[in-house]
């Protein structure tokens, strides 16, 4: 289920007009990471005419609503074992200066409809790492796919850095 009040929280940052995640459900899979199935609706491009299909800048800012979610979540319920020391005010302390995407990819399979379409998320790992004479950080691989009803479909990979931590 859905936590409505998180997903308004996580969402304040954006444009009315680009708050594109509906609703988000957050577990935990076998290999003990956090993970989200989410839906989408994207009624009008926030940049561009309409091109009938997701495009990868309606992409990136889906994951990134999806993957704020996700470590919300995981904060809130002690989900992620990376995150085991952090609060819901560290994570709005952090959520935009300091979680950067680091690599991202995606693959267009098949086109999928704006108007209406899922996203699944799943972190593969998160690690904390001290490079010599810096501060530490966590890195995240992270895996992402979206789904339409007409057989769209959409995947990839992002690598995330969580700098500054607490």
């Amino acid at each position: 289920m859905t936590d409505e009040a998180l997903l308004d929280r996580v969402l304040e940052p954006y444009k009315e007009h680009c708050k594109y995640l509906r609703s988000g459900v957050v577990t935990v899979n076998d290999a003990g990471q956090a993970a989200a199935r989410c839906e989408f609706v994207i009624p009008e491009s926030c940049y561009i005419d309409d091109t009938g299909h997701l495009n990868s800048v309606e992409v990136n800012i889906c994951y990134n609503q999806m993957m704020y979610y996700l470590v919300a979540k995981s904060v809130k319920e002690g989900l992620q074992t990376g995150f085991a020391s952090w609060t819901l005010d560290d994570f709005w302390k952090h959520q935009l200066p300091d979680i950067l995407i680091a690599r991202f990819s995606s693959n267009f399979r098949r086109p999928v409809n704006p108007r209406a379409f899922s996203g699944e998320m799943e972190f593969r790992s998160v690690t904390r790492r001290a490079p010599a004479g810096a501060r530490p950080f966590l890195h995240a691989e992270t895996a992402f796919r979206y789904r339409d009803a007409e057989s769209g479909r959409c995947d990839g990979e992002a690598t995330l850095a969580f700098v500054n931590v607490p």
